[in-house]
């Protein structure tokens, strides 16, 4: 979801966020995560991190939004937090986090405003795809640089055949090492990568299949993978 700007980004999660939280979905993706110390990518309004830290995860989040570090300031108040562009990281904010030394960087990305992802409603999604792209190579870039790391995990929210999901793990994975991991040290396989069927209204699904026409028995769903450090 990329709702127009940052306040609306946030009203919308406030109140999704609480539905997933609720259901266990952000414990299931903490659950997944390795390590005692995480660099959390991207936070909106904290409900990951409040996952993360239900834990006793170590918690350093970098986001660029005031408005975000704010609501994760409110909502998980013991993790450290940098203000920066992750695609576009300072000096300071590089120290910062290398200082940090996390053993796994997340980055979970279930929705952004629209003035960050640069989507207009009429480009049938590209602007997406693309912010989500460059997103996901920052990170990995980011997470391949720290001799601390030996972990990355990686959600997105999505839509599939849920009877085609074992066939989709295959497509996940070779998706990110072709993408998202290309000549990085980090490896995955089938077993790495999970999805998790996301709960909707019956009127949210009818919509989803309405965007979605050529997928048959389509569902959101959570797509995880987790890459490690290749020895």
């Amino acid at each position: 979801m990329s709702a127009q700007d940052v306040a609306g980004f946030l009203d919308y999660w406030e109140n999704e966020g609480a539905i997933y939280a609720q259901r266990g979905d952000y414990a299931w993706m903490a659950s997944l995560v390795p390590g005692k110390r995480v660099l959390e990518i991207g936070c909106g309004p904290g409900f990951g991190t409040s996952a993360l830290l239900e834990r006793g995860l170590a918690v350093l989040v970098v986001d660029n939004l005031p408005a975000c570090l704010n609501a994760v300031s409110a909502r998980a108040g013991a993790a450290q937090r940098v203000q920066a562009d992750i695609c576009n990281l300072d000096e300071a904010a590089r120290q910062h986090i290398a200082e940090f030394a996390p053993e796994t960087v997340v980055c979970w990305l279930m929705g952004a405003p629209a003035e960050a992802t640069g989507a207009n409603g009429r480009d049938g999604g590209k602007a997406v795809v693309s912010y989500r792209e460059r997103v996901h190579r920052a990170v990995a870039e980011l997470a391949a640089s720290l001799e601390s790391v030996n972990a990355l995990h990686l959600v997105d929210r999505t839509v599939i055949p849920w009877q085609a999901k074992d066939i989709g793990r295959d497509t996940l994975v070779n998706y990110h090492l072709g993408k998202t991991l290309r000549d990085l040290p980090f490896s995955a396989d089938r077993r790495d990568a999970l999805y998790r069927k996301l709960e909707l209204a019956a009127v949210d699904m009818l919509n989803t299949q309405k965007m979605h026409p050529s997928l048959k028995g389509a569902v959101p769903t959570l797509a995880s993978l987790l890459a490690k450090r290749s020895q």
